[in-house]
Order: C-alpha cells, then sequence, then structure tokens
C-alpha cells in the first residue's frame, strides 16, 4: 500500500508576519487604489497621465488662490518638468510635501479653498511611481532642492539662488522633474494629443491662465463658452447659451445630433463618469425651460441634441476613487439646481430669438418622439413573434448595474457564427457576452433614428446592449468589436463605429467602446508557441525560435482555436479604446468616409491604395 503524501505544512501566522510599509512602499504595493489603472500611455486614462494630472493641479490650485498666471510644462523623451509660479512649497517642508502622506497645506481653508487635491497624495505618488523625481521650490530668492529615486531621497540641498541665474529664473514657485518608473508601467510613451486635451481642459477652466506646453501656449477668456464652442463647431441650432457665478460656471446650447453630451468639472477635475453636481445641473436645467416657456415639457425631449459643460467649486469634494471620476456629495443638489433654473431662465429672456428656436427643437424632438414610438412599438412585436430571448446573444451572469462583479462585464461584437463560436467555447461565463453579427450590417450614416428599428440586426444588438430607451440602460462596461483583420473586418467594424456614432456617441465619449487585437500569425516550434499581433513581431518571433518554425496566418477569428482563443479574451486580452478629440470632427469624419462617393473620396482611396500595393 502506498503512504498517503504528507499534508501540506501550515504557514504560521504570528507576529513576523505583520508588515508596516512606509506611505511611498504602500503606493507601490498598491498603485490601483492611488491612480487607477497603469498602461503603457496608449489610453488617455492610463496612470501616467495622472501622474502629469498631479503635478499640474498644484500649479493650479496657486493660480485660483490668485498666484501664478503661468504653467510651464515640458514632456520629451519620457521625461517631464512642470514650472508654477506660485508661492512655493514652503523650504522647510519640502521633502515631507512630496513623500509623507496626509502632509500638506490642502488641509487649510485659509490656503487653499477650493483645491482639487484635498488628500494629500497628488505629488507623493508621483514620486514613489517615478525612477526619478526632482523637485525645486524658490521663494524670495531661496531654495530648496530633493532628488528622489523610487520614492528614497537621494540628494537635498538648500540655499540662495545663484546670482548667474535670469530673474524668470529667480521668481517664486516650484518645478518639479519626474521619469515614470518602468518597474511599475513597463514601457510606456506619453502621447502629446491626450496630454494637449487636459491642457485645454485646464484653461477652460481657469480662464486667464496661462499652459506652454512644449513651448506652444494655451489660454482661454471665456472659459467654459470657449470649450462648447471647440466642441461644437458651428453645428448649434442657436448662440451658446452661458452663466457665470461665484461658485457656478455653465454653458449650454443644442445640436440636431442623437443623444446628449456633456463635459462636467469639480474644482478643475474633469469628472468623466459625472456626478452629483451633473444631476443637480441636468435637473436645473430642465426646471429653467419648464419655467421660461410655462410648460410641463418632458425631460427626454429636453436632453435630446443637448450638448453642455457645467463646473462647480466646492470646499470638501468628496469623489469615489483618488482618480477623481465621479462627485458623491449630496449636500449639493439643491443650491444647483437653484442656481442652474435661474441662470437658464434669465438667459432665456436676455435671448429671446434663441429660446424661439430652442422652443422649436424641443417641439420637434417631441414629434419624434412620438413617431419612433410607433416604430419601437412595432419592432418589438416582430421581435416577440420571433423569440422571447435575443436572437444571436449569448449573455453573461453579471452586467454594469451588478456593482463590483459587473466592471468588468464585456459584450464582444463579432461577424458571423464562426468567430463567436471559438469566443463562446472560451469566454468567462460569468462576465464575458457574445453577440454575433449576420455579416455586415446596414450603413447607418444620415439615416433617421427610426430606422434602427426597421432593421431587424440592429434592434437586436440595441436590445442586447440595453440602449433601446437610454444610454444610461447600458448593461456591459466594456462594448468590444471583434471583427476579422481583413478588408471586409475592417469595413464591419467602420459600420459598428458609424451606428454608434451616429446615434450613441456618449458610449464611446465615455469609454465604453473598444477594438479587440487578436494575433494574425503564430509561430511555433515543437518546444514553443508564440503569437504575433504584427508582421514585425512575427520576423521577431522567427529569428528566437529559428528559420526552421511553423509559421501560420490566421485570416479570421473562427481559425483560431478555441484552446488557444481563451488567453486572448483573459488576462493577455489587448483593447484599444474608441475615442474621438472633439465632438464637432464627428460629422465631418462620417460624411467623408461612410457618405456618398464623391470625387475626394475616390481620389483617396486610390492615392492610398497605390501607397500600398507600392
Amino acid at each position: 500500500m502506498k503512504t498517503a503524501k504528507k499534508a501540506k505544512k501550515e504557514i504560521e501566522y504570528d507576529e513576523s508576519k505583520i508588515k508596516t510599509l512606509s506611505s511611498l512602499d504602500h503606493i507601490r504595493l498598491r498603485t490601483g487604489m492611488y491612480i487607477g489603472r497603469l498602461g503603457d500611455g496608449s489610453n488617455a486614462d492610463d496612470g501616467i497621465y495622472v501622474l502629469l494630472k498631479e503635478v499640474i493641479d498644484n500649479g493650479v490650485d496657486e493660480f485660483i488662490m490668485g498666484n501664478g498666471k503661468q504653467i510651464d510644462i515640458q514632456v520629451k523623451d519620457g521625461t517631464v518638468r512642470v514650472r508654477d509660479f506660485g508661492r512655493g512649497i514652503p523650504l522647510g517642508k519640502l521633502v515631507e510635501c512630496v513623500s509623507v502622506i496626509n502632509t500638506g497645506a490642502k488641509y487649510n481653508d485659509d490656503v487653499f479653498q477650493f483645491s482639487v487635491g484635498l488628500n494629500g497624495v497628488g505629488t507623493k505618488a508621483v514620486n514613489a511611481l517615478s525612477r526619478y523625481f526632482r523637485v525645486v521650490s524658490i521663494r524670495s530668492g531661496d531654495f530648496a532642492e530633493a532628488v528622489f529615486e523610487r520614492g528614497t531621497i537621494k540628494n537635498q540641498r538648500r540655499g540662495k539662488c545663484a546670482s548667474t541665474m535670469s530673474a524668470a529664473a529667480k521668481r517664486d514657485g516650484t518645478f518639479v522633474e519626474f521619469i515614470p518608473d518602468d518597474e511599475i508601467f513597463g514601457p510606456c510613451e506619453f502621447n502629446l494629443e491626450f496630454i494637449e486635451k487636459r491642457i485645454k481642459n485646464y484653461t477652460y477652466l481657469n480662464a486667464g491662465l496661462s499652459l506652454v506646453l512644449n513651448g506652444k501656449t494655451y489660454v482661454s477668456t471665456k472659459g467654459l463658452y470657449d470649450l462648447l464652442g471647440d466642441e461644437a463647431g458651428d453645428d448649434t441650432l442657436y448662440p451658446l447659451g452661458y452663466c457665470r457665478m461665484d461658485h457656478l460656471e455653465f454653458s449650454f446650447t443644442h445640436t440636431n445630433n442623437y443623444g446628449e453630451e456633456y463635459f462636467s468639472f469639480v474644482n478643475g477635475q474633469y469628472t468623466s463618469d459625472g456626478g452629483t453636481h451633473l444631476s443637480a445641473f441636468r435637473e436645473g436645467f430642465l426646471k429653467g425651460i419648464q419655467a421660461y416657456f410655462k410648460r410641463d415639457f418632458r425631460s427626454e425631449d429636453v436632453k435630446e441634441g443637448v450638448i453642455a459643460a457645467v463646473a462647480v467649486k466646492i470646499k470638501n469634494p468628496v469623489f469615489e476613487s483618488q482618480t477623481k471620476n465621479k462627485l458623491g456629495n449630496s449636500d449639493i443638489r439643491s443650491w444647483i439646481v437653484q442656481a442652474v433654473r435661474e441662470g437658464t431662465d434669465d438667459w432665456l429672456h436676455k435671448n429671446p430669438l434663441a429660446a424661439k428656436k430652442l422652443e422649436q427643437k424641443i417641439l420637434s424632438n417631441e414629434k419624434l418622439r412620438s413617431e419612433l414610438n410607433a416604430v419601437k412599438k412595432e419592432a418589438r412585436e416582430a421581435a416577440k413573434k420571433i423569440s422571447l430571448k435575443i436572437p444571436k446573444l449569448k449573455d453573461c451572469k453579471y452586467h454594469l448595474d451588478d456593482g463590483g462583479n459587473g466592471e468588468f462585464s464585456t459584450i464582444f461584437i463579432t461577424e458571423g457564427d464562426s468567430a463567436a463560436g471559438s469566443m463562446v467555447t472560451s469566454r468567462d461565463v460569468m462576465t464575458q457576452a457574445i453577440f454575433a453579427l449576420r455579416g455586415k450590417i446596414e450603413n447607418m450614416y444620415g439615416k433617421s433614428q427610426a430606422s434602427i428599428y426597421k432593421n431587424l440586426e440592429l434592434y437586436n444588438l440595441m436590445m442586447a446592449l440595453g440602449i433601446e430607451n437610454d444610454v444610461e440602460g447600458l448593461r456591459y462596461a466594456r462594448i468590444v468589436i471583434a471583427t476579422d483583420a481583413d478588408f471586409d473586418g475592417f469595413h464591419i467594424r467602420n459600420l459598428l463605429l458609424t451606428f454608434f456614432l451616429s446615434y450613441f456617441e456618449e458610449l464611446v465619449t465615455m469609454g465604453h467602446v473598444y477594438i479587440l487585437e487578436t494575433p494574425l500569425f503564430r509561430v511555433r516550434t515543437k518546444k514553443e508557441t508564440r503569437y504575433c499581433y504584427n508582421e514585425a513581431e512575427r520576423d521577431a518571433a522567427v529569428g528566437g525560435l529559428g528559420s526552421g518554425s511553423e509559421v501560420t496566418r490566421f485570416k479570421g477569428l473562427g481559425e483560431i482555436n478555441p484552446s488557444e482563443f481563451g488567453q486572448f479574451i483573459g488576462d493577455e486580452m489587448r483593447l484599444v479604446p474608441v475615442s474621438v478629440s472633439t465632438l464637432k470632427n464627428v460629422p465631418q469624419v462620417l460624411s467623408f468616409y461612410m457618405g456618398k462617393n464623391t470625387p475626394e473620396r475616390r481620389e483617396y482611396i486610390m492615392k492610398n491604395l497605390m501607397k500600398d500595393v507600392s
């Protein structure tokens, strides 16, 4: 008889297992608690941009308190340098302010009243997550300097500014230089387009503040009015509405686009997920319009086609996370609702021609809603005759409104049953759903919203996503377009993006839509297999495994074995977020690529086709 295996030794749990981490060590160990996602810089929400934001925020806070009207920013070769001209960090507390959590002046209302960084973490996180971090403070001709590596101080000094320094260099303020730590972020690269958008937001929210990025100056004189003008362009039904108060600023207009679009901010921080202030603005905006017209308009008729921006300043903002994407303060709702109501009503009284055009838009929305409801009813009846379930949908257990697990809910939109088959077998049934298209969907560019409900496949897709009535009903945190990496796959991808951007652009602007990257090649020997996403990776793999290795080119997702496919939609999944730089460019882009076959587009296709052939 074989002897039983010795039981696994139990790990002792005693005083020796208790650890106390320094504040900066804790930031390095639990990075997500402080800056959210990591990333390589290819997404605007990646952690390296949060580090940059935390440093710039300090200069902006100085400007808000009346100190310094310019911030110089340089991003080059992975190194960031930021110089503000505020009061400068008190020299005797310089090291503590950048290395000890819960240390700073943001807790003192006499010094900072409307700061974004109220928890004393920001610059400390930048220090802890940088392989090189240098800070210099200048006050009244004296300076203090400290240099850190991965949160550990390497050098510090104090003294008088050199007489050879220029007058500008001697001005009071703070200079921060850092390089993100590749041990934390891996290979990463700053995208200047993402940074430029953040810089523009700072100027919109702080009229009169100049930000100089790599020598280019950004400044706004009209605040949110400028923001909305840049975003909406000329596609507005009436001149921009604008109202500014002590602690509240907002701007609004309507376009002929479907849905609604908002830009919301708290103390200069862009809150991509909105929050109490945005809900209060929407309520106050509706009440202001109802008060002016003395009619009980429905909210869906008022908000259809609206584009607005709102910014508030509050003393004690409560955000749902360190990355400050959503405001949670409930005590501010009533005064924002009242202020927006009065401001909207007042602006409409002062602009009667714009008010008339707004009324026409609302009445037009009422008529369209009535017609759309009739079409929706017919579509629902037709769908019931087919099946009680949504055809072509393999659902998952958890959805967006299910809390923690719902945050990972994903729906893959695939092209045909073949690709869907590989995914269905290898997916995580708890959080991953599959919706299979029959092939190329109809080009919806320029079509009315009612056309969606007359197209059974698109209607079923809307039902699967939960957005039949409103994008707020979205059932999944991520909508992933998973098509083949060939011309037909790219065409289907463009058709889907046209559909979303034409009718549900909020899904894109809120960061819910992604493109799935899958390997184009498999290079293998008897001992090792490598998957490659482009020709360069394929060539490198062949070089590494030897010329005798077998190379397979995947023509479609259906060719990838389900046992292989699991890793590409699991921990190793590569997603490319779909984003737009400004909304005003969307109609132009869609018209060029998805509109009528103009001579300009034919010339563009031929020109680029020749490049590919050559």
